[in-house]
């Protein structure tokens, strides 16, 4: 069996048109939500806090209009093809959901802990910074609570943070692993993981050109944002194809979300997003290692069906 294939499953060829429809859509509507912060103060603008979680929906409402427009997939097979349902094999899909419920955290620590490593960021572990930034956001002479505790108050909440960023974690993901990734299958695993991925990156650009994520303002920052989706991707695709189900990846993703405040946390100062961030050079090499564990233990050879083989555009629906 060759690791490029899935189990069983029925795809013969990408629907191209549908792709670069849906690709062009999900940027496009992107743009058109942020474009107030483009003609106004940009991330400083009071509806950043209402645009930003907008701009998550836009790929789902893609893959809804290509879905319905275009047909792919076909009427009666989207929930499925989406990864929406059935959940099955259930324990699979079950366990799968809650190891993205939880490992996104985990890895995100531990980038934090390499990137001090790599010398990337300085860590304090008495939360001086953390305080001292806390302590600028109050008015002036607002009491405050020990540091540690709201620290760790902060961490507890990781996991229920997940569950509420999943709820938005879901209009990207209906987008990019429920429709856009099963699309791509017949180029095969890891091409179909790696494209996603650069779509999905490239998709930030608005947010990222206002500084969003690195605090760059040019093509670096999309190319470090390219870069973590791509990283990301891997792992969020892979909880989809071998879980055959959205789901894992959506609690993955809303994960990830929540644990991305992490550094802020534990630095002495603003670090080097693009090097010490969640979604910087640390953390590629965290998830490599990851992905290597996968590999080496045969994780992305058994694969189930994501989709059925899609409609070429323009054919009539089968009876």
């Amino acid at each position: 069996m060759t690791i490029d294939q899935p189990t069983g499953t029925t795809l013969t060829r990408v629907p191209w048109p549908a792709v670069v429809v849906f690709t062009l859509l999900a940027c496009a509507l992107a743009w058109l939500v942020c474009l107030p912060l483009w003609l106004g103060d940009g991330l400083a603008e009071p509806i950043s806090g209402l645009l930003l979680p907008a701009m998550m929906l836009t790929p789902a409402l893609a893959a809804l209009i290509v879905a319905f427009a275009m047909r792919v997939p076909k009427r009666g097979e989207r929930l499925r093809s989406l990864g929406l349902w059935p959940m099955r094999p259930v324990r699979r899909v079950v366990w799968l959901m809650v190891l993205g419920w939880l490992a996104p955290p985990v890895l995100v620590a531990l980038s934090i802990l390499l990137a001090a490593g790599l010398g990337f960021v300085q860590l304090d572990f008495a939360f001086s910074g953390f305080a001292a930034e806390l302590k600028k956001a109050l008015p002036a002479g607002t009491p405050l609570p020990p540091v540690g505790v709201v620290v760790a108050a902060q961490v507890a909440m990781i996991p229920l943070g997940a569950l509420f960023n999943s709820i938005l974690a879901l209009g990207e993901e209906l987008g990019w692993r429920g429709w856009l990734l099963p699309a791509l299958r017949p180029l095969g695993t890891w091409p179909s993981l790696l494209l996603s991925g650069a779509i999905w990156g490239f998709w930030h650009s608005p947010v990222v050109l206002l500084g969003y994520n690195f605090g760059r303002t040019d093509v670096t920052g999309v190319l470090f944002m390219m870069g973590g989706c791509i990283a990301w991707g891997i792992l969020l695709g892979w909880l989809r194809v071998r879980s055959g189900s959205v789901w894992p990846a959506v609690l993955a993703h809303g994960a990830l979300n929540a644990a991305g405040g992490l550094i802020v946390l534990v630095a002495v100062a603003q670090p080097d997003l693009a090097l010490a961030g969640p979604l910087g050079v640390a953390a590629w090499i965290v998830i490599a290692a990851v992905i290597l564990i996968l590999l080496l233990a045969g994780q992305f050879r058994v694969q189930p069906e994501l989709a059925p083989t899609p409609r070429v555009a323009g054919t009539p629906d089968a009876p």
